[in-house]
């Protein structure tokens, strides 16, 4: 097949469309991505993709044609301008884009906009649209303070419902999405079909080892936003500074990146160190340090009905996880039997769970083969690639 992929984010930006991209051409699929400008999460344009530099790339076979934005800045406004530049200036590329598609392919990470692009390749070059939700619309936005009686959530609304529609199939990232699209979109499961299609890990991370040390090392790794809530994990940490064995290490960057730091250095913590971000090629040292993985997120009805792709590093990783979190996240940790998780923001239970299990190696090996198991059956990189393929193909015959 010849398959064009639209999605604000690519190489080098960390997201698990790349790997899905070049598995694509592995498997003998010619692929185009039509993306933007690479400056997620520092939130400025990499210099080297500045005036017009490295706007048509091969990496790995894929194809990539970059559409000129903004970058995000670390304000609303700036996110803003981001997102609406991406959608324009990729709609407009769209329409000269040149070469024969069968499909695209939409991977709808925030914002919504970013389909536009994918619906003019649609409607110009008369091929399917099959699009993968992994964040709901515009239910997303009410994490950032937007009631659902606002002027904007209500623009959105007819948006996200209009962009929606315009798909030829939906593929979904968490089950807990065909109750919402169902119920507040109004979008069916006859008609668009929500198929749940979740995630997996590169393949690096099933290669994790086990480092022994001294210490109980507990790694977080991902995005530091406001939904992320890694501040419940210094509030955490900071109940347990008399542990010296505990460490808790930070992997990522992202806008509350400040914030934890900040707290760290006002708590005077030594059992917290932040190791910044790091391509997914370079992560295995910190999973292999890890005795234990670690998720925190906020509480509300978007983040409780995701769940987030680390959740697939770690299992893949074959080690146990603590969190605090709720929601499907909670469900599959138990489900698993791979770990403990207490309520969201609930720090104090969350080191007291920390506590508990490193003491037990035992059950912490337990876990870890849990993890690893859970993974295989439900998250298995080939089995995920080979049921895309399967429903792109699908999609091309139906159209």
């Amino acid at each position: 097949m010849k398959i064009l992929v639209v999605c604000q984010h690519f190489y080098p930006e960390q997201f698990r469309i790349n790997d899905i991209c070049y598995e694509l051409v592995k498997k003998g699929h010619d692929v185009t991505v039509l993306t933007g400008l690479p400056n997620y999460p520092k939130g400025k344009v990499l210099k080297e993709y500045k005036f017009f530099k490295n706007r048509k790339q091969t990496i790995k076979g894929v194809k990539i044609r970059r559409s000129f934005l903004f970058g995000r800045g670390s304000s609303i406004v700036g996110m803003i301008i981001n997102y609406m530049s991406f959608a324009i200036s990729a709609s407009i590329k769209a329409i000269f884009l040149r070469g024969k598609f069968d499909v695209v392919y939409v991977f709808q990470l925030s914002p919504i906009t970013m389909v536009w692009p994918a619906i003019v390749v649609k409607k110009i070059k008369k091929i399917p649209l099959v699009l993968h939700c992994l964040d709901q619309w515009p239910e997303s936005i009410t994490t950032g303070g937007i009631s659902k009686k606002s002027i904007v959530y209500k623009i959105l609304y007819r948006w996200s419902k209009k962009v929606y529609n315009s798909a030829d199939l939906i593929t979904i990232s968490s089950k807990s999405f065909e109750k919402y699209f169902e119920e507040v979109l109004g979008v069916t499961k006859r008609e668009k079909g929500l198929i749940y299609c979740p995630s997996y890990a590169e393949s690096n991370y099933e290669k994790t080892k086990q480092i022994k040390n001294d210490s109980f090392d507990i790694v977080f790794a991902g995005n530091i936003g406001p939904a992320q809530s890694v501040e419940t994990i210094i509030e955490a940490a900071n109940l347990l500074k008399d542990n010296k064995n505990i460490l808790f290490h930070i992997v990522g960057d992202g806008l509350n990146k400040n914030n934890c730091e900040r707290l760290v250095k006002e708590y005077a913590l030594n059992n917290v160190v932040f190791h910044g971000f790091h391509d997914v090629t370079k992560m295995n040292k910190y999973y292999d340090l890890a005795d234990a993985f670690i998720i925190t997120m906020v509480d509300n009805d978007v983040v409780n009905n995701t769940l987030p792709a680390k959740i697939q590093s770690y299992m893949a990783a074959g080690k146990p996880i603590v969190g605090a979190i709720n929601g499907e996240v909670k469900e599959v940790v138990q489900e698993a039997n791979c770990g403990l998780c207490c309520d969201a923001l609930d720090y104090k239970n969350l080191a007291d769970i920390i506590l508990k299990v490193s003491n037990d190696q035992k059950q912490l090996g337990l876990w870890g083969k849990n993890a690893k198991k859970y993974y295989e059956k439900y998250f298995n990189k080939d089995k995920c690639i080979d049921n895309l393929i399967k429903l792109l193909t699908s999609s091309v015959k139906e159209k």
